[in-house]
């Protein structure tokens, strides 16, 4: 019987009164503790971590804040794309998306209530400079998020401020082409130092940018993300170069965050005390086979991949990997650029979802996309022997392997010489069901068992020496994800797109729970949740 059957059987029994349903609740309540032992092994529990580490949630701008034209704030790029019809599943949009805008102090209620030390979350640059450098500071955009930033310190919430997360005023795309340009990199440093000045006072941790490789990869590689630029055979769209736009994109996010850190250094961190990070996508490769070609593949996958974004930012440089593939159409930096670029983060923020295996293409046959030197002549592949690498959940891409992010950290440890690290982002959502009921979203097991057996890998990395400060749970509450729309969920919290009513799932009261009590099992954390749920 499966965790979400057993949850429902115990929760009808709950409040009655005969001796008979008391024997099947503890029944079913006994075969839950039993199965949950069984997939776990061991039990996680918040005293298996360092004195310190700090546990948060995190949302992003277009995510969840809605009023797309209010108080000044500009079209933005994903307002723009969701208007071209077919662009989002179900023709969703950001528009009112979780009305946070309006509802944020509800919101950060919530985040207190549930004990997390730290709360990220980005900054919308179409509110804060709708015009980019092009106009002038929007005074409303800078308050709305000034009474973010000192009602989260006010309950005592570390804010961890991502600068840049996908969205930027349209304008810069219309002018110039956005990231294609080395314009962008002046509007992003001049973006970047409005937030300094306006913000840095409260901000002690700062990521310029979310994961630049996945943001190259799917609105450059493979066109899904605005400006949707590609070319065949990695999708069928208006305008672009798969194989070299990319690369051309990358360097430029790169240098806007090198500069926006040379200047941070130079005129601000001395006085602010802030940290500076970026956010990077690590998705976890294995070798398909035991063979020593597909051993190189996974491990070149990774610097195509991981190299890509972290290598100039620590070491200066391009991953060599990609230099013997690409040769000359990999950009270069200067000898100025290299020493500011060197050592230019304070810590790692890992994006971390799930595993994948890897097979050489070099010397074996691939699909024309595999087979190409953007992607290090490298095939990605969730299934071996006609068996999936992990349980899949409502993203196809994104099975649920736990060992992965043990190996993640134990590669991000050994590449790049242990820097600090913090895990800004680790979620799960579930498959999606039809006619699926509220209280099915709200007993949402698998995500209860996703965290703890990923907090468990995560806690071994760091018994083995990773130095990994702190972990995030991606999302706070069910968002608008991309071009998913809002078909997936991730979310502690269930929102109720009619209403907007924030409703709280079992895995919300089981971290409230895991961050208040280091010592209690967790199976016996989850039936205490049953009775709460069946008493709510």
């Amino acid at each position: 019987m499966n965790d979400l059957l057993l949850i429902k059987a115990t929760a009808m029994f709950i409040n009655g009164n005969s001796e008979l349903q008391s024997l099947v609740f503890f029944f079913f309540l006994g075969l839950f503790i039993v199965n949950s032992t069984s997939i776990h092994g061991e039990y996680i529990k918040r005293s298996d971590f360092p004195n310190g580490f700090l546990f948060g949630v995190s949302t992003s701008s277009y995510q969840i804040e809605g009023a797309y034209l209010e108080d000044g704030k500009s079209l933005n790029n994903w307002d723009a794309f969701a208007l071209t019809p077919g662009n989002i599943r179900n023709g969703d949009n950001g528009f009112i998306a979780n009305d946070h805008y309006h509802q944020y102090l509800k919101d950060i209620e919530i985040i207190q209530s549930l004990g997390v030390d730290a709360y990220r979350f980005s900054i919308s640059w179409a509110r804060v400079l709708p015009r980019g450098r092009f106009g002038e500071v929007n005074s409303n955009g800078v308050l709305f998020y000034n009474k973010i930033l000192d009602n989260l310190l006010l309950r005592g919430i570390k804010p961890f401020v991502t600068i840049y997360h996908h969205d930027f005023p349209q304008e810069l795309q219309d002018r110039y082409g956005s990231w294609l340009s080395p314009l962008m990199q002046e509007d992003y440093v001049h973006f970047a130092e409005t937030c300094f000045k306006n913000f840095g006072d409260r901000v002690k941790h700062w990521t310029t940018i979310n994961e630049p490789n996945l943001f190259t990869q799917m609105a450059y590689v493979n066109g899904k993300y605005p400006p949707a630029r590609c070319s065949q055979p990695f999708g069928n769209c208006s305008a672009g170069n798969s194989d070299i736009e990319p690369l051309i994109v990358m360097h430029n996010l790169l240098l806007a965050h090198g500069k926006a850190v040379k200047l941070y250094r130079k005129d601000y961190q001395r006085d602010q005390g802030g940290s500076v990070g970026i956010v990077v996508d690590c998705l976890m490769y294995e070798p398909l086979t035991d063979n020593d070609l597909d051993q190189e593949a996974a491990n070149r996958g990774l610097a195509f991949s991981i190299g890509w974004a972290l290598d100039p930012l620590i070491f200066g440089d391009y991953p060599p990997e990609m230099r013997q593939y690409l040769g000359n159409q990999l950009p270069r930096f200067s000898n100025a650029e290299r020493k500011f670029m060197a050592d230019s983060i304070d810590y790692i923020a890992v994006n971390h979802y799930s595993t994948a295996y890897v097979k050489d293409c070099i010397h074996s046959s691939c699909s024309l996309t595999a087979n190409r030197a953007i992607n290090g002549f490298v095939d990605v592949t969730r299934e071996r022997d006609g068996v999936q690498i992990g349980e899949p959940t409502g993203i196809s891409m994104l099975p649920v392997v736990p060992r992965g992010i043990g190996e993640m950290i134990g590669y991000l440890k050994k590449r790049y010489h242990n820097k600090p690290m913090f895990i800004t982002e680790n979620g799960y959502s579930e498959p999606k069901e039809q006619e699926v009921q509220v209280q099915d979203i709200q007993q949402d097991v698998k995500r209860i068992e996703f965290h703890e057996m990923y907090l468990s890998s995560l806690a071994q990395a760091i018994r083995d020496g990773a130095d990994v400060r702190g972990y995030f749970v991606w999302t706070l509450m069910d968002d608008f994800e991309w071009i998913l729309g809002y078909s997936v969920r991730f979310g502690l919290y269930y929102i109720d797109r009619q209403t907007l009513a924030r409703i709280p799932k079992l895995s919300a009261r089981w971290y409230q729970d895991f961050l208040k009590n280091n010592t209690q099992a967790p199976a016996i954390r989850i039936s205490d949740l049953v009775l709460k749920l069946a008493d709510s």
